[in-house]
Protein backbone atom coordinates (compact mmCIF):
# COMPACT_ATOMS: atom_id res chain seq x y z
CA UNK A 1 0.00 0.00 0.00
CA UNK A 2 1.23 3.36 -1.07
CA UNK A 3 1.01 6.71 1.16
CA UNK A 4 -2.49 7.69 1.95
CA UNK A 5 -3.15 11.24 3.61
CA UNK A 6 -5.85 13.26 3.35
CA UNK A 7 -5.62 15.20 6.65
CA UNK A 8 -5.53 19.20 5.47
CA UNK A 9 -7.88 21.11 3.34
CA UNK A 10 -5.14 20.87 0.39
CA UNK A 11 -5.03 17.31 -0.04
CA UNK A 12 -5.20 15.98 -3.73
CA UNK A 13 -8.42 16.22 -5.18
CA UNK A 14 -10.02 16.70 -2.10
CA UNK A 15 -9.90 13.18 -1.26
CA UNK A 16 -6.10 11.95 -0.26
CA UNK A 17 -2.41 12.45 -1.27
CA UNK A 18 -1.63 8.98 -2.46
CA UNK A 19 2.10 9.92 -4.23
CA UNK A 20 3.32 12.73 -2.55
CA UNK A 21 2.01 14.75 -0.09
CA UNK A 22 0.41 18.80 -1.79
CA UNK A 23 2.68 19.85 1.57
CA UNK A 24 5.76 18.45 -0.07
CA UNK A 25 6.22 15.04 2.20
CA UNK A 26 7.63 12.14 1.04
CA UNK A 27 5.58 8.64 0.87
CA UNK A 28 8.76 7.74 3.17
CA UNK A 29 7.49 10.86 5.40
CA UNK A 30 4.22 10.03 5.52
CA UNK A 31 4.21 6.20 6.32
CA UNK A 32 6.78 7.05 9.36
CA UNK A 33 4.16 9.42 10.24
CA UNK A 34 1.31 6.62 10.16
CA UNK A 35 3.89 3.98 12.39
CA UNK A 36 4.07 7.05 14.87
CA UNK A 37 0.99 7.35 15.35
CA UNK A 38 0.05 3.65 15.22
CA UNK A 39 2.50 3.26 18.29
CA UNK A 40 0.53 5.96 20.25
CA UNK A 41 -2.46 3.98 19.79
CA UNK A 42 -0.18 0.84 21.43
CA UNK A 43 0.49 3.15 24.01
CA UNK A 44 -2.46 4.52 25.09
CA UNK A 45 -3.95 0.62 25.11
CA UNK A 46 -1.53 -0.08 27.48
CA UNK A 47 -1.99 2.93 29.73
CA UNK A 48 -5.86 2.85 29.69
CA UNK A 49 -6.24 -1.36 30.59
CA UNK A 50 -3.02 -0.81 33.13
CA UNK A 51 -5.15 2.37 34.74
CA UNK A 52 -2.06 3.87 35.71
CA UNK A 53 -1.14 6.93 37.59
CA UNK A 54 -0.04 8.61 34.69
CA UNK A 55 1.37 12.11 36.79
CA UNK A 56 3.96 9.25 37.51
CA UNK A 57 4.92 9.07 33.71
CA UNK A 58 6.28 12.37 32.53
CA UNK A 59 8.48 12.46 30.01
CA UNK A 60 5.94 9.88 28.26
CA UNK A 61 3.04 12.44 28.41
CA UNK A 62 5.68 15.11 27.15
CA UNK A 63 6.70 12.61 24.09
CA UNK A 64 3.44 11.90 23.15
CA UNK A 65 2.67 15.26 22.69
CA UNK A 66 5.49 15.85 20.74
CA UNK A 67 4.77 13.02 18.49
CA UNK A 68 1.51 14.13 18.02
CA UNK A 69 2.93 17.47 16.44
CA UNK A 70 5.56 16.23 14.68
CA UNK A 71 2.51 14.62 12.46
CA UNK A 72 0.14 17.92 12.07
CA UNK A 73 1.00 19.22 8.37
CA UNK A 74 3.83 21.37 7.45
CA UNK A 75 5.40 20.59 10.73
CA UNK A 76 8.24 17.92 10.01
CA UNK A 77 9.64 16.42 6.86
CA UNK A 78 12.74 15.22 8.19
CA UNK A 79 12.48 11.29 7.70
CA UNK A 80 15.34 10.40 10.04
CA UNK A 81 14.00 12.57 13.07
CA UNK A 82 10.64 10.69 12.77
CA UNK A 83 12.39 7.53 12.53
CA UNK A 84 14.33 7.99 15.79
CA UNK A 85 10.75 9.41 17.32
CA UNK A 86 9.56 5.96 16.82
CA UNK A 87 12.25 4.20 18.18
CA UNK A 88 12.26 6.21 21.22
CA UNK A 89 8.42 5.58 21.73
CA UNK A 90 9.20 1.59 21.06
CA UNK A 91 11.47 2.07 24.13
CA UNK A 92 9.19 3.98 26.06
CA UNK A 93 6.69 1.56 25.39
CA UNK A 94 8.23 -1.68 26.29
CA UNK A 95 9.18 0.13 29.54
CA UNK A 96 5.60 0.57 30.12
CA UNK A 97 4.83 -2.60 29.25
CA UNK A 98 7.37 -4.19 31.59
CA UNK A 99 6.31 -2.32 34.44
CA UNK A 100 2.37 -3.23 34.59
CA UNK A 101 0.56 -6.82 34.05
CA UNK A 102 -1.95 -6.40 30.82
CA UNK A 103 -3.27 -9.06 28.87
CA UNK A 104 -4.92 -9.42 25.26
CA UNK A 105 -2.90 -6.23 23.88
CA UNK A 106 -3.80 -4.68 20.21
CA UNK A 107 -0.63 -5.16 17.97
CA UNK A 108 0.22 -1.54 17.99
CA UNK A 109 1.24 -2.27 21.72
CA UNK A 110 3.79 -5.39 21.12
CA UNK A 111 5.12 -5.09 17.06
CA UNK A 112 8.63 -4.68 17.38
CA UNK A 113 10.32 -2.92 14.15
CA UNK A 114 14.54 -1.80 14.51
CA UNK A 115 15.39 -0.52 10.69
CA UNK A 116 13.83 1.61 8.12
CA UNK A 117 13.27 -1.43 6.03
CA UNK A 118 10.86 -2.71 8.08
CA UNK A 119 8.73 0.75 9.63
CA UNK A 120 8.04 0.75 6.19
CA UNK A 121 7.01 -2.49 5.67
CA UNK A 122 4.98 -2.34 9.08
CA UNK A 123 3.94 1.06 7.72
CA UNK A 124 2.25 -0.17 4.76
CA UNK A 125 -0.02 -2.41 6.61
CA UNK A 126 -1.51 -0.05 9.00
CA UNK A 127 -2.44 3.03 7.45
CA UNK A 128 -5.32 5.02 7.37
CA UNK A 129 -6.89 2.95 5.09
CA UNK A 130 -6.71 -0.27 6.69
CA UNK A 131 -9.69 0.71 8.68
CA UNK A 132 -12.20 -0.45 5.81
CA UNK A 133 -15.73 0.82 7.17
CA UNK A 134 -15.58 4.26 5.42
CA UNK A 135 -17.74 6.04 8.54
CA UNK A 136 -15.50 4.34 11.10
CA UNK A 137 -12.02 5.50 9.55
CA UNK A 138 -13.98 8.92 8.85
CA UNK A 139 -14.73 9.69 12.99
CA UNK A 140 -11.43 7.53 14.01
CA UNK A 141 -9.06 9.69 11.52
CA UNK A 142 -11.37 13.15 13.20
CA UNK A 143 -10.58 12.19 16.60
CA UNK A 144 -6.97 11.67 15.50
CA UNK A 145 -6.43 15.18 13.29
CA UNK A 146 -8.43 16.54 16.58
CA UNK A 147 -6.15 15.29 19.05
CA UNK A 148 -3.14 16.38 16.71
CA UNK A 149 -4.14 19.87 17.06
CA UNK A 150 -5.35 19.74 20.96
CA UNK A 151 -1.12 17.68 21.56
CA UNK A 152 -0.07 21.04 19.83
CA UNK A 153 -1.70 23.94 22.30
CA UNK A 154 -0.76 21.61 25.26
CA UNK A 155 2.40 21.35 24.45
CA UNK A 156 2.30 25.36 23.99
CA UNK A 157 1.18 25.66 27.60
CA UNK A 158 3.81 23.17 28.56
CA UNK A 159 6.81 24.95 27.32
CA UNK A 160 5.52 27.61 29.90
CA UNK A 161 5.08 25.40 32.67
CA UNK A 162 1.34 24.70 32.87
CA UNK A 163 -0.09 21.69 31.94
CA UNK A 164 -3.50 19.57 33.08
CA UNK A 165 -3.39 15.99 33.33
CA UNK A 166 -6.75 15.33 32.50
CA UNK A 167 -6.10 16.65 29.31
CA UNK A 168 -3.40 13.66 29.03
CA UNK A 169 -5.86 11.41 29.85
CA UNK A 170 -8.05 11.83 27.66
CA UNK A 171 -5.70 11.84 24.83
CA UNK A 172 -4.73 8.49 25.70
CA UNK A 173 -8.49 7.11 26.17
CA UNK A 174 -9.18 8.42 22.82
CA UNK A 175 -6.04 7.08 20.76
CA UNK A 176 -7.14 4.10 22.38
CA UNK A 177 -10.86 3.82 21.48
CA UNK A 178 -9.25 3.84 17.56
CA UNK A 179 -8.18 0.51 18.27
CA UNK A 180 -11.61 -0.50 19.89
CA UNK A 181 -13.50 -2.83 16.97
CA UNK A 182 -16.99 -2.64 19.16
CA UNK A 183 -17.14 1.05 19.12
CA UNK A 184 -20.15 1.88 16.96
CA UNK A 185 -20.50 5.14 14.83
CA UNK A 186 -22.63 6.51 17.48
CA UNK A 187 -20.01 5.78 20.34
CA UNK A 188 -17.19 7.69 17.56
CA UNK A 189 -19.51 10.42 17.62
CA UNK A 190 -19.87 10.97 20.90
CA UNK A 191 -15.95 10.37 21.08
CA UNK A 192 -15.81 12.98 18.42
CA UNK A 193 -17.46 15.61 20.67
CA UNK A 194 -15.57 14.95 23.86
CA UNK A 195 -12.52 15.67 21.91
CA UNK A 196 -14.20 19.23 21.08
CA UNK A 197 -14.84 19.83 25.23
CA UNK A 198 -10.92 18.71 25.68
CA UNK A 199 -9.88 21.29 22.82
CA UNK A 200 -11.61 23.83 24.78
CA UNK A 201 -9.40 22.67 27.78
CA UNK A 202 -6.34 22.99 25.82
CA UNK A 203 -7.09 26.07 24.57
CA UNK A 204 -8.01 27.70 28.05
CA UNK A 205 -4.89 26.52 29.25
CA UNK A 206 -2.68 27.75 26.70
CA UNK A 207 -4.90 31.15 27.37
CA UNK A 208 -4.18 30.80 30.93
CA UNK A 209 0.10 30.12 30.06
CA UNK A 210 0.43 32.92 27.80
CA UNK A 211 -1.66 35.67 29.65
CA UNK A 212 0.01 34.88 33.30
CA UNK A 213 3.91 34.69 31.91
CA UNK A 214 3.55 37.79 28.77
CA UNK A 215 0.19 39.58 29.92
CA UNK A 216 -2.76 39.85 28.59
CA UNK A 217 -2.83 41.41 25.21
CA UNK A 218 -3.56 44.94 24.47
CA UNK A 219 -4.35 46.79 20.93
CA UNK A 220 -1.00 47.43 19.03
CA UNK A 221 0.14 49.06 16.27
CA UNK A 222 2.67 46.35 14.42
CA UNK A 223 5.47 47.93 12.11
CA UNK A 224 5.29 46.38 9.16
CA UNK A 225 8.42 47.99 7.41
CA UNK A 226 12.02 46.97 8.56
CA UNK A 227 15.40 48.76 9.35
CA UNK A 228 18.90 48.44 8.06
CA UNK A 229 19.86 45.98 10.32
CA UNK A 230 20.55 42.11 10.31
CA UNK A 231 17.82 40.27 11.37
CA UNK A 232 16.20 37.06 12.32
CA UNK A 233 12.56 35.97 10.93
CA UNK A 234 11.07 33.95 14.01
CA UNK A 235 8.21 31.94 12.72
CA UNK A 236 5.37 29.07 13.93
CA UNK A 237 3.44 29.79 17.46
CA UNK A 238 5.98 29.06 20.28
CA UNK A 239 6.13 32.21 22.24
CA UNK A 240 8.96 30.76 24.91
CA UNK A 241 11.22 30.29 21.48
CA UNK A 242 10.89 33.80 20.58
CA UNK A 243 10.97 35.12 24.62
CA UNK A 244 14.63 33.33 24.45
CA UNK A 245 15.84 34.75 21.42
CA UNK A 246 15.02 38.08 22.03
CA UNK A 247 16.78 37.74 25.35
CA UNK A 248 19.62 36.11 23.22
CA UNK A 249 19.60 38.87 20.06
CA UNK A 250 19.72 41.52 23.26
CA UNK A 251 22.89 44.74 22.78
CA UNK A 252 23.96 42.21 19.33
CA UNK A 253 22.58 44.83 16.67
CA UNK A 254 20.88 41.96 15.27
CA UNK A 255 17.05 42.95 14.79
CA UNK A 256 13.96 40.41 15.24
CA UNK A 257 10.57 40.01 13.26
CA UNK A 258 7.33 37.90 13.79
CA UNK A 259 6.38 35.95 10.24
CA UNK A 260 2.78 34.61 9.64
CA UNK A 261 1.24 33.00 13.13
CA UNK A 262 4.18 34.38 15.35
CA UNK A 263 2.72 38.54 14.67
CA UNK A 264 0.51 38.57 17.64
CA UNK A 265 3.41 38.28 19.80
CA UNK A 266 3.80 42.02 19.66
CA UNK A 267 0.27 42.08 21.29
CA UNK A 268 1.32 40.70 24.50
CA UNK A 269 3.40 43.30 26.92
CA UNK A 270 6.05 41.44 27.82
CA UNK A 271 7.76 41.49 24.08
CA UNK A 272 7.57 45.50 23.55
CA UNK A 273 10.71 46.00 26.45
CA UNK A 274 12.60 44.66 23.29
CA UNK A 275 13.52 47.65 21.10
CA UNK A 276 15.16 45.17 18.42
CA UNK A 277 11.93 43.37 18.09
CA UNK A 278 10.49 45.38 15.29
CA UNK A 279 7.50 44.20 13.71
CA UNK A 280 6.28 41.83 11.26
CA UNK A 281 7.59 40.91 8.00
CA UNK A 282 5.54 39.30 5.23
CA UNK A 283 2.39 37.22 5.20
CA UNK A 284 0.50 34.10 5.77
CA UNK A 285 2.72 30.40 5.78
CA UNK A 286 2.37 30.07 2.13
CA UNK A 287 4.36 33.16 1.22
CA UNK A 288 6.87 32.52 2.40
CA UNK A 289 8.87 30.78 -0.63
CA UNK A 290 9.34 34.33 -1.84
CA UNK A 291 9.69 36.26 1.25
CA UNK A 292 12.63 34.13 2.78
CA UNK A 293 14.46 35.26 -0.21
CA UNK A 294 13.87 39.21 0.26
CA UNK A 295 14.12 38.91 4.20
CA UNK A 296 17.58 37.64 3.61
CA UNK A 297 18.96 36.52 6.95
CA UNK A 298 17.80 33.27 9.20
CA UNK A 299 14.25 31.95 9.49
CA UNK A 300 13.78 29.89 12.90
CA UNK A 301 10.53 27.43 13.03
CA UNK A 302 9.44 26.91 15.99
CA UNK A 303 6.25 24.83 15.09
CA UNK A 304 4.33 24.61 11.55
CA UNK A 305 4.09 25.32 9.09
CA UNK A 306 7.39 24.77 6.78
CA UNK A 307 7.04 24.88 3.33
CA UNK A 308 9.85 22.86 1.73
CA UNK A 309 12.66 25.54 0.26
CA UNK A 310 13.32 26.05 -3.44
CA UNK A 311 16.84 26.66 -3.21
CA UNK A 312 19.99 25.35 -1.10
CA UNK A 313 21.13 28.51 -0.04
CA UNK A 314 17.19 29.40 1.82
CA UNK A 315 17.39 25.88 3.44
CA UNK A 316 20.86 26.72 4.84
CA UNK A 317 19.50 29.43 6.62
CA UNK A 318 16.60 27.88 8.03
CA UNK A 319 16.60 26.38 11.62
CA UNK A 320 14.13 23.98 13.17
CA UNK A 321 13.43 23.45 16.83
CA UNK A 322 11.05 21.95 18.97
CA UNK A 323 8.08 18.90 16.90
CA UNK A 324 9.78 20.28 13.39
CA UNK A 325 12.11 19.37 10.97
CA UNK A 326 13.03 19.63 7.61
CA UNK A 327 16.34 17.59 5.85
CA UNK A 328 19.05 19.57 5.94
CA UNK A 329 17.88 22.27 7.68
CA UNK A 330 19.99 22.81 12.20
CA UNK A 331 17.48 21.47 14.17
CA UNK A 332 18.22 23.36 17.71
CA UNK A 333 17.64 20.99 20.67
CA UNK A 334 16.56 22.26 24.50
CA UNK A 335 18.59 21.16 27.02
CA UNK A 336 17.27 19.68 30.44
CA UNK A 337 15.88 22.99 31.51
CA UNK A 338 14.44 23.64 28.39
CA UNK A 339 17.30 26.55 27.09
CA UNK A 340 17.73 26.48 23.92
CA UNK A 341 21.22 28.11 22.56
CA UNK A 342 20.12 30.51 19.46
CA UNK A 343 24.42 31.72 19.02
CA UNK A 344 24.88 30.20 15.55
CA UNK A 345 21.60 31.61 14.15
CA UNK A 346 22.75 35.06 15.43
CA UNK A 347 26.09 34.55 14.38
CA UNK A 348 24.67 34.03 10.57
CA UNK A 349 22.26 36.67 10.83
CA UNK A 350 25.36 39.37 11.36
CA UNK A 351 26.95 37.92 8.09
CA UNK A 352 23.83 38.77 6.08
CA UNK A 353 22.07 41.91 4.64
CA UNK A 354 19.49 43.96 6.73
CA UNK A 355 15.58 42.18 4.36
CA UNK A 356 14.18 43.92 1.37
CA UNK A 357 11.25 46.20 2.66
CA UNK A 358 8.16 44.66 0.86
CA UNK A 359 5.86 46.98 2.24
CA UNK A 360 5.28 49.79 4.62
CA UNK A 361 2.98 50.84 6.90
CA UNK A 362 1.04 49.28 10.07
CA UNK A 363 -1.81 47.19 11.12
CA UNK A 364 -3.87 47.04 14.53
CA UNK A 365 -4.85 44.05 16.59
CA UNK A 366 -4.58 42.52 20.07
CA UNK A 367 -8.01 42.25 20.54
CA UNK A 368 -8.44 38.97 22.71
CA UNK A 369 -11.14 38.52 25.09
CA UNK A 370 -9.75 40.22 27.84
CA UNK A 371 -9.29 43.80 26.07
CA UNK A 372 -12.63 43.25 24.05
CA UNK A 373 -14.29 42.73 26.89
CA UNK A 374 -13.13 45.45 28.55
CA UNK A 375 -14.80 47.38 25.43
CA UNK A 376 -17.98 45.10 26.06
CA UNK A 377 -20.36 47.51 26.72
CA UNK A 378 -18.87 50.28 24.36
CA UNK A 379 -19.99 47.20 21.91
CA UNK A 380 -22.94 46.42 23.67
CA UNK A 381 -24.17 50.44 22.76
CA UNK A 382 -23.01 50.54 18.90
CA UNK A 383 -24.87 47.07 18.76
CA UNK A 384 -28.46 48.65 20.72
CA UNK A 385 -28.29 51.55 18.63
CA UNK A 386 -27.56 49.98 14.99
CA UNK A 387 -24.47 51.14 14.24
CA UNK A 388 -23.33 46.90 14.21
CA UNK A 389 -25.70 44.74 12.92
CA UNK A 390 -23.14 41.92 12.96
CA UNK A 391 -20.30 40.26 14.17
CA UNK A 392 -18.47 37.65 11.60
CA UNK A 393 -16.30 35.24 12.85
CA UNK A 394 -13.57 34.49 10.19
CA UNK A 395 -10.71 33.06 12.00
CA UNK A 396 -9.04 29.91 10.70
CA UNK A 397 -6.26 28.94 8.28
CA UNK A 398 -4.82 30.82 5.28
CA UNK A 399 -3.64 28.53 1.96
CA UNK A 400 -2.96 28.24 -1.24
CA UNK A 401 -5.47 27.60 -3.19
CA UNK A 402 -6.82 30.06 -5.51
CA UNK A 403 -10.44 29.78 -4.25
CA UNK A 404 -9.40 31.28 -0.68
CA UNK A 405 -9.73 35.10 -2.19
CA UNK A 406 -13.38 34.03 -1.66
CA UNK A 407 -12.67 35.49 1.94
CA UNK A 408 -11.02 38.80 1.12
CA UNK A 409 -13.90 40.29 -1.42
CA UNK A 410 -16.22 38.52 1.35
CA UNK A 411 -14.65 41.12 4.19
CA UNK A 412 -14.49 44.09 0.95
CA UNK A 413 -17.87 43.31 0.17
CA UNK A 414 -19.95 42.97 3.73
CA UNK A 415 -21.83 46.08 4.92
CA UNK A 416 -19.89 48.71 6.38
CA UNK A 417 -22.34 48.03 9.68
CA UNK A 418 -20.24 44.78 10.39
CA UNK A 419 -17.60 43.27 12.49
CA UNK A 420 -14.64 40.75 11.63
CA UNK A 421 -13.59 38.74 14.65
CA UNK A 422 -10.75 36.85 13.65
CA UNK A 423 -8.09 34.56 14.99
CA UNK A 424 -5.53 32.57 12.91
CA UNK A 425 -3.30 33.09 9.79
CA UNK A 426 -6.75 33.08 7.74
CA UNK A 427 -6.93 36.86 8.47
CA UNK A 428 -3.81 37.88 6.70
CA UNK A 429 -6.72 37.38 3.42
CA UNK A 430 -8.32 41.25 4.99
CA UNK A 431 -6.09 42.21 7.89
CA UNK A 432 -4.32 45.33 5.60
CA UNK A 433 -7.32 46.39 3.80
CA UNK A 434 -8.99 49.72 4.91
CA UNK A 435 -12.13 49.01 6.22
CA UNK A 436 -12.38 51.51 8.59
CA UNK A 437 -14.11 51.40 12.15
CA UNK A 438 -17.70 52.20 13.71
CA UNK A 439 -17.27 54.18 16.48
CA UNK A 440 -14.00 53.78 17.06
CA UNK A 441 -14.23 50.51 17.04
CA UNK A 442 -12.06 48.65 14.02
CA UNK A 443 -13.75 46.43 11.33
CA UNK A 444 -11.50 43.83 12.17
CA UNK A 445 -10.80 42.31 15.49
CA UNK A 446 -7.35 40.17 15.31
CA UNK A 447 -8.01 37.92 18.80
CA UNK A 448 -4.47 36.54 17.58
CA UNK A 449 -3.20 32.79 16.88
CA UNK A 450 -5.48 30.08 16.12
CA UNK A 451 -5.41 29.06 19.45
CA UNK A 452 -6.55 32.32 20.31
CA UNK A 453 -9.71 31.24 18.69
CA UNK A 454 -10.66 30.54 22.16
CA UNK A 455 -10.95 34.05 22.49
CA UNK A 456 -13.74 34.63 19.90
CA UNK A 457 -15.47 31.92 21.73
CA UNK A 458 -14.88 34.50 25.53
CA UNK A 459 -15.79 37.25 23.27
CA UNK A 460 -19.01 35.58 22.24
CA UNK A 461 -20.04 33.94 25.61
CA UNK A 462 -19.25 37.42 27.01
CA UNK A 463 -22.06 39.45 24.39
CA UNK A 464 -24.68 36.80 25.24
CA UNK A 465 -24.30 37.68 29.18
CA UNK A 466 -24.55 41.25 28.15
CA UNK A 467 -27.69 40.58 25.69
CA UNK A 468 -29.17 38.23 28.17
CA UNK A 469 -29.76 35.36 25.84
CA UNK A 470 -30.04 31.64 26.28
CA UNK A 471 -28.74 30.65 23.67
CA UNK A 472 -24.70 31.58 22.00
CA UNK A 473 -26.66 31.15 18.57
CA UNK A 474 -29.14 33.90 19.67
CA UNK A 475 -26.44 36.34 19.12
CA UNK A 476 -26.10 38.67 15.48
CA UNK A 477 -22.77 36.90 15.02
CA UNK A 478 -21.85 34.45 11.91
CA UNK A 479 -19.44 31.45 11.43
CA UNK A 480 -17.36 31.58 8.14
CA UNK A 481 -14.26 30.18 9.02
CA UNK A 482 -11.32 28.65 6.92
CA UNK A 483 -9.81 25.86 7.81
CA UNK A 484 -6.19 24.37 6.99
CA UNK A 485 -5.04 21.57 9.27
CA UNK A 486 -5.08 19.81 12.39
CA UNK A 487 -5.73 22.62 14.75
CA UNK A 488 -7.86 24.03 12.76
CA UNK A 489 -9.83 20.77 13.35
CA UNK A 490 -9.64 20.98 17.16
CA UNK A 491 -10.90 24.26 17.08
CA UNK A 492 -14.00 23.45 14.92
CA UNK A 493 -14.77 20.88 17.13
CA UNK A 494 -14.32 22.87 20.33
CA UNK A 495 -16.78 25.31 18.58
CA UNK A 496 -19.35 22.46 18.19
CA UNK A 497 -19.16 21.07 21.75
CA UNK A 498 -19.86 24.57 22.85
CA UNK A 499 -22.91 24.35 21.10
CA UNK A 500 -21.91 26.88 18.21
CA UNK A 501 -24.29 26.07 15.10
CA UNK A 502 -24.57 26.71 11.52
CA UNK A 503 -20.96 27.49 10.87
CA UNK A 504 -19.85 27.65 7.46
CA UNK A 505 -16.76 26.05 6.36
CA UNK A 506 -14.40 26.47 3.65
CA UNK A 507 -13.02 26.64 1.20
CA UNK A 508 -14.03 22.98 1.05
CA UNK A 509 -15.51 20.66 3.54
CA UNK A 510 -12.65 18.22 4.76
CA UNK A 511 -11.73 15.01 2.76
CA UNK A 512 -11.71 12.69 5.61
CA UNK A 513 -15.85 13.38 6.37
CA UNK A 514 -17.02 10.30 4.72
CA UNK A 515 -20.68 10.97 3.43
CA UNK A 516 -22.23 9.57 5.93
CA UNK A 517 -20.40 11.06 8.56
CA UNK A 518 -21.07 14.85 6.87
CA UNK A 519 -24.64 13.98 6.27
CA UNK A 520 -24.44 13.68 10.25
CA UNK A 521 -22.45 16.88 10.85
CA UNK A 522 -25.15 18.92 8.64
CA UNK A 523 -28.11 17.69 10.49
CA UNK A 524 -26.84 18.00 13.97
CA UNK A 525 -24.81 21.07 13.57
CA UNK A 526 -26.00 22.81 10.33
CA UNK A 527 -22.65 22.91 8.78
CA UNK A 528 -22.29 23.93 5.46
CA UNK A 529 -19.50 24.75 2.61
CA UNK A 530 -19.38 28.55 1.27
CA UNK A 531 -20.99 29.39 -2.26
CA UNK A 532 -20.16 32.79 -4.01
CA UNK A 533 -19.62 35.67 -1.96
CA UNK A 534 -22.80 37.59 -3.15
CA UNK A 535 -24.85 34.30 -2.11
CA UNK A 536 -23.04 34.16 1.44
CA UNK A 537 -23.18 37.86 2.47
CA UNK A 538 -26.95 37.54 1.48
CA UNK A 539 -27.79 34.17 3.38
CA UNK A 540 -25.84 35.88 6.87
CA UNK A 541 -27.36 38.99 6.85
CA UNK A 542 -30.93 37.55 6.22
CA UNK A 543 -30.58 35.75 9.70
Amino acid sequence: MSMFCYQCQETARGTGCTVRGVCGKTEEVAKLQDLLIYTLKGISEIVVKSNINISRFKELNYQVLNSLFMTITNANFDDISIERQIQKMLSLRNELRNKVSVKDLHDSAVFEVDKRKDMLEKASHIGVLSTENEDIRSLCEMIIYGLKGMAAYAEHALNIGKENLEIYAFIYEALAATLDDTLSVDDLVALTMKTGEYGVKAMALLDEANTSKYGNPEITKVNIGVRDNPAILISGHDLTDLEQLLEQTKGTGVDVYTHSEMLPAHYYPAFKKYDHFIGNYGNAWWKQIEEFESFHGPVLFTTNCIVPPKSEEIRKRIFTTGSTGFPGCTHIVADANGKKDFSEIIALAKTLPAPDEIEKGSIIGGFAHNQVIALADKIADAVKSGAIKKFFVMAGCDGRMKSREYYTEFAKKLPEDTVILTAGCAKYRYNKLNLGDIDGIPRVLDAGQCNDSYSLVMIALKLKEVFELDDINKLPIAFNIAWYEQKAVIVLLALLSLGVKNIHLGPTLPGFLSANVAKVIVEKFGISGIKTVDEDIELFMAK
